[in-house]
């Protein structure tokens, strides 16, 4: 071969041959990735994969059979700790159903986001696409490539839809209220998030609802030393004896502020978070929170694909992904105001 020249692909008869075993028991391997298999066959077969450093030609399988065993989950560029957990559940969910997925962070303007998606459609290496944001879709064509849209972040990678629902922060105010609380303050996130501007509504809505008192809300923008000011920063006398705080963060802050102040929690002020960090479970005392769950809403999601893929409807689960975990920073109300 002359300098210069590319190197030959390796092939999947090559595989065979040095495995010792049918070009047809390879495909097997590749398509089922070893399950069902001889532990001893599997193994020759991935020693030989790792000396040929072979790799499937995805486009031509595609070609052969229209299957791959891979699906695309489109998502914005940006980071969220949530995607992470996201994702793990989708691709448990997959991979039960006999698909890996593979993430394709979106690059660009949003307007061209929906073109990508095509492209990707009609590529002919995966099987469905899952975009985890909004994008407009023109109608698909009969036999082509399923896209489903399931906006759960926007353009910049916040949560939106069921990962901004707040309703739950209504039975945190009624808990606190059947505690015998009275007047609260909101430690508030940032406001560029539809989670921390739907936590603040909610918790209004809900004191004007129940006829309860809001000394005000601090806006913390997320941060720990905002929330532990807003309470240093209490007057005397204030009567606030529970600060619900719109995420786990800004929480520990309060509970760092009240401290300072000599303050125990819950016995002179009740603290509450949002997002059930796992730090929150080992805090002294441990903090009342509000779980996401989103490994189900990964499932979930995935769900709906395979669905599209099945040509069946997509299935309808209404139970909520998240709940309230009341703990030791939550209870009775003080007997005295501050």
């Amino acid at each position: 071969m002359s300098k210069g020249a590319a190197a030959k692909r390796p092939t999947i008869m090559e595989v065979a041959r040095l495995a010792g075993v049918s070009h047809q028991t390879v495909s097997r391997y590749l398509k089922f990735n070893g399950d069902g298999m001889k532990p001893a066959t599997s193994e020759r077969i991935r020693t030989a994969i790792e000396q040929l450093d072979y790799r499937p030609n995805l486009v031509a399988r595609a070609m052969r059979n229209r299957r791959t065993g891979r699906l695309a989950m489109l998502l914005p560029a940006g980071t969220a700790v949530s995607a992470l957990e996201l994702l793990a559940g989708a691709t448990a969910a997959a991979h039960e159903a006999g698909y890996v997925v593979e993430v394709v962070t979106l690059g660009g303007s949003p307007q061209t986001w929906a073109q990508r998606a095509l492209e990707l459609s009609d590529s002919g290496l995966f099987e469905g696409i899952l975009s985890l944001t909004r994008m407009a879709l023109p109608a698909q064509r009969p036999g082509s490539v399923p896209i489903v849209v399931s906006p759960d972040y926007d353009d910049r990678m916040r949560g939106v839809g069921e990962l901004a629902d707040a309703s739950h922060m209504a039975e945190i105010v009624e808990g606190l209220a059947a505690y015998g609380h009275r007047r609260f303050l909101h430690a508030a996130g940032d406001y560029a998030h539809a989670s921390a501007r739907q936590r603040r509504q909610v918790y209004l809505d809900t004191l004007r609802r129940l006829g309860l008192e809001s000394h005000g809300v601090a806006d913390c923008g997320w941060s720990a030393q905002a929330a532990r000011q807003a309470v240093l920063d209490l007057p005397p006398g204030s009567g606030v004896t529970a600060v619900i705080g719109a995420n786990d963060l800004v929480a520990a802050g309060a509970m760092r502020g009240a401290w300072e102040r000599g303050w125990k929690v819950p016995d002179d002020l009740s603290v509450t978070g949002w997002d059930n960090n796992p730090l929150t479970a080992f805090l002294p005392p441990s903090l009342t929170t509000v779980d996401v769950d989103h490994e189900r809403l990964g499932r979930r999601v995935l769900a709906r694909l395979l669905a599209a893929l099945r040509g069946e409807p997509a299935p309808q689960e209404d139970e909520p992904i998240t709940r309230v975990i009341w703990r030791e920073s939550t209870g009775p109300a003080p007997g005295r105001a501050r």
